[in-house]
């Protein structure tokens, strides 16, 4: 990165770094509608239809995109057009922001912020303001009621997510995302000497809270309450048709890839493996091979958690309303709390 900043000037880092975002945003939310919605929910619902563009249906996702650019942008005569338009971008905003603090190798990242897991946390919230909006500006009253119902429910698990994240915090003892990864591949389990340590091993209650939290954050089954076509039609969304609807569509994917990547960095290691496995001591024997490897291997562990995640979204049903707060409240963040206090004795005593 340092001779990146002497060679490039500013304006020219700025450029590669939107390019390489919109690259690791859209390029891994296409790869899982692919491999998931296309292939994983066609094959577990018998449907054929994914299978007839092009070979092996590879040419479905095109076909889809240019589907929706093709529909007429429509907005309700009594909506507030300006601020109806803009909420499928705010929510895709807040996608693009999260991808930033996420590292793909010792040196191939973003930013590098110091306090990352805070940013992420906070960024992370942004999507519930675009969501609310899309269901008030659409001037329709099941549109309005899936907006109410998903603030309700993004607020009450983004504290069980923040809860999670911080039993991770303690045990790396920094909020840089990029220590925790270091921590993980070098670092020890409460003073016991072991082949590295991926949090998922301590944490794995934080990691089991987390992943119910990004499932609820994506409103996916079963904690798609905000849209409940049996009941909303399609809550927020709707009123929106044609590009603004893809939009919606390509940020819930793109979402549940970038959740997935922090889950990963979090919890599975990141970017890298336990170095001892391969005789390596200590991180700056492979910086410049893990650069390269890198985002090869939180790429692979983000597929594999997106595929627990839509494994969950295809096989159970819907919540009810009264069930899906009673479990955040009573169930979800009383656990994380007691996780939070067993993680920071054995931090002090080890």
């Amino acid at each position: 990165m340092s001779a990146l900043a002497v060679e490039i000037p500013y304006w020219g880092q700025s450029i590669l770094r939107v390019v390489g975002g919109l690259v690791a945003v859209l390029l891994p939310a296409g790869g899982i509608v692919y491999l998931f919605l296309f292939k994983m929910m066609s094959f577990m619902q018998s449907r054929l239809g994914p299978m007839e563009a092009g070979p092996y249906g590879s040419m479905q996702l095109l076909a889809e995109v240019g589907k929706w650019m093709q529909k007429e942008d429509i907005a309700p005569d009594n909506a507030d057009k300006a601020i109806f338009k803009i909420a499928p971008l705010i929510v895709l905003l807040s996608t693009f922001l999260l991808i930033v603090v996420v590292p793909f190798g010792p040196d191939a990242f973003f930013t590098d912020f110091d306090a990352g897991v805070f940013y992420f946390l906070a960024v992370g919230s942004i999507s519930v303001l675009g969501i609310l909006i899309a269901g008030w500006s659409s001037a329709n009253k099941y549109s309005l009621l899936g907006g109410l119902r998903a603030a309700g429910q993004l607020i009450a698990y983004e504290l069980p997510m923040v809860l999670a994240t911080l039993g991770v915090v303690i045990q790396a003892g920094s909020m840089n995302l990029n220590r925790i990864v270091e921590v993980q591949n070098t670092g020890e389990i409460f003073g016991i000497g072991v082949l590295g340590n991926p949090f998922i091993l301590t944490q794995g209650i934080g990691f089991l809270i987390f992943m119910i939290a990004v499932q609820a954050e994506l409103t996916q089954a079963p904690f798609d309450m905000p849209i409940a076509e049996s009941e909303l039609v399609s809550g927020y969304m709707t009123e929106y048709t044609g590009f603004r609807f893809l939009i919606f569509f390509i940020a819930e994917f793109a979402t549940a890839g970038v959740f997935s990547f922090i889950a990963s960095v979090l919890f599975l290691g990141g970017w890298g493996v336990p170095f001892e496995w391969f005789g390596w001591s200590n991180l700056d024997e492979v910086a410049d091979w893990m650069n390269i490897v890198g985002p090869l291997i939180l790429v692979t562990k983000m597929f594999l958690l997106v595929g627990i995640i839509m494994w969950v979204r295809f096989s159970y049903p819907r919540f009810r309303e009264d069930q899906l707060q009673t479990f955040a409240w009573k169930f979800l963040i009383p656990v994380s709390l007691a996780n939070i206090a067993v993680t920071a004795i054995l931090k002090v005593a080890f």
